[in-house]
């Protein structure tokens, strides 16, 4: 498998005839993209993978454009147990160690001095799973808190004297298939223009940016695909905040479980704050320290325990990126993305004015709802069908997350971004630091090869990264005013320079 290393000293020969779309991307991205073909997934039906998992498994096992199905599926079937595998019963009876791929959910325990993991997919329990010492400070950096992928050694260990039987994990290569060279993706992003990169991204999201309503017989429209990609805005930048509120089967739950291992979702269920920031019992910091974003699905569904103390920790945190409860204190770059239903009405509007109406209490707070910098508003988008499906070339979904990772910490478009807003005096902080967010993340992601203001085409800059951004910021003051009076629906003046 090649890396990013072959590609330094990358050109981009121009080609007399270059047929289509895909054979663009082919040639600028050779390595690192490959052919979504949704038949070509169907070996995946029963196991429960993500898409930077399948999409690595496929292109390694499509050399030179040739799919290796039964090679693939005999991969799947040696080191990826389906769901329901009796590991526990395989490891109790097998007298050498059990070699997979497979996510693991790491938590230190202090209180016993040790490392303990679980695979909930395979029925291992975090009480059952022990990393082992020397594999643990061999690998602090990768073996995080929280979820990792990677290749795994385990060995059952039986119980001797008074000590119970364990599983040991010792080995542990993470699944980091690339060597990712920013400078070649930001050079490969100056070959295509604004348009086709936001169709690249669209594909590289599994969504058909060709794709026509069959009822309105309408393309896909620019306005639509700018607002599909804002669900990636909280993948590239730190501590930024959004809501998408949708009818079912918009997708809007896909890209947050499947694009990235750098992502954490949470689906119904209850929250609590020891689980999401510190807990308090254990000393331990919760999920929000690990992940590049936290998703939380099906926000109408949720449960709040000591609901008080977790919309105080939320507002704190929403506010700065800091966690203070009782005497820990920490911080974290951790966005928030907020996913939930809504009720339309025959003409697929929202039917209340509150959007937040049939959501739990929770999200009723005015304070809360004034920290989270936008909203998406996903009626708009198209329900998920078999002709949204991506059928094409693509960036490899491993390779895409890593440099949506690598984005965030990107310091040129905020310093742009501060060079192209004019901003009022008696602007509303938060109302300033929401557009400015917004705009920073937009920036990183169409024009993530920009270093100076002159390499954005201004009426690009308008149109693809400051109206969209006001508007997503605007529409949460508009509902700001819905439920306190005290809040004006009018976003401040800020406007765009000329350059």
């Amino acid at each position: 498998m090649h890396s990013n290393n072959d590609l330094q000293e990358r050109s981009y020969p121009l080609t007399a005839h270059e047929s289509s779309f895909d054979d663009k991307i082919k040639r600028i991205f050779p390595i690192e993209s490959l052919l979504k073909d949704p038949s070509m997934y169907n070996v995946f039906n029963g196991r429960n993978l993500p898409s930077f998992i399948k999409d690595w498994l496929i292109k390694y096992f499509s050399q030179y454009d040739d799919f290796d199905r039964n090679g693939l599926i005999e991969f799947l079937d040696k080191r990826i147990p389906q769901k329901g595998t009796n590991l526990r019963q395989m490891l109790l009876n097998s007298r050498e160690p059990i070699q997979i791929l497979s996510r693991l959910i790491i938590e230190t325990d202090l209180r016993n001095g040790k490392m303990g993991f679980s695979i909930p997919d395979l029925g291992i329990g975090i009480k059952e799973g022990v990393v082992s010492r020397a594999l643990a400070q061999s690998r602090i950096n990768q073996l995080h808190e929280g979820e990792v992928w990677g290749i795994i050694l385990l060995t059952y260990i039986p119980p001797f004297g008074s000590e119970k039987g364990y599983v040991e994990l010792s080995d542990f290569k993470p699944f980091q298939p690339y060597t990712i060279d920013v400078d070649a993706f930001n050079r490969s992003r100056a070959e295509f223009s604004t348009t086709e990169w936001i169709d690249l991204i669209i594909r590289s999201m599994e969504f058909n940016p060709d794709y026509i309503d069959a009822t309105s017989q309408k393309h896909f429209t620019l306005s639509k695909k700018l607002l599909l990609i804002s669900r990636l805005l909280v993948f590239v930048e730190p501590n930024l905040n959004l809501i998408e509120l949708a009818p079912k089967g918009t997708g809007k739950s896909y890209a947050f479980s499947n694009l990235s291992k750098f992502g954490w979702t949470v689906s119904g269920g209850k929250v609590t704050r020891a689980g999401l920031f510190y807990n308090i019992a254990s000393k331990t910091p919760g999920v929000i320290h690990n992940y590049d974003f936290l998703a939380l699905d099906e926000i109408e569904t949720l449960k709040f325990a000591q609901e008080e103390e977790l919309l105080g920790a939320f507002k704190n945190y929403l506010e700065n990126g800091r966690i203070v409860i009782d005497k820990y204190k920490g911080v974290s770059d951790c966005g928030l993305m907020l996913l939930g239903n809504i009720k339309l009405d025959k003409s697929m509007k929202p039917k209340n004015r509150d959007y937040f109406l049939n959501l739990p209490s929770f999200f009723h707070a005015s304070a809360l709802i004034d920290r989270i910098h936008g909203f998406i508003e996903g009626w708009h988008l198209y329900r998920f069908n078999e002709d949204l499906k991506v059928k094409g070339y693509a960036l490899n979904s491993e390779y895409f997350s890593e440099i949506l990772h690598i984005l965030r910490t990107s310091s040129y478009h905020s310093a742009i971004i501060d060079q192209c807003l004019e901003l009022p005096n008696s602007a509303d902080t938060r109302d300033t630091k929401a557009v400015k967010k917004i705009c920073t993340a937009y920036l990183k992601l169409l024009y993530p090869h920009a270093k100076e203001v002159s390499d954005i085409p201004h009426n690009e800059f308008v149109s693809f990264v400051f109206e969209p951004s006001m508007a997503k910021r605007s529409i949460i003051r508009q509902q700001l005013s819905e439920i306190d009076q005290e809040y004006s629906p009018l976003m401040p003046d800020i406007r765009c320079k000329q350059w």
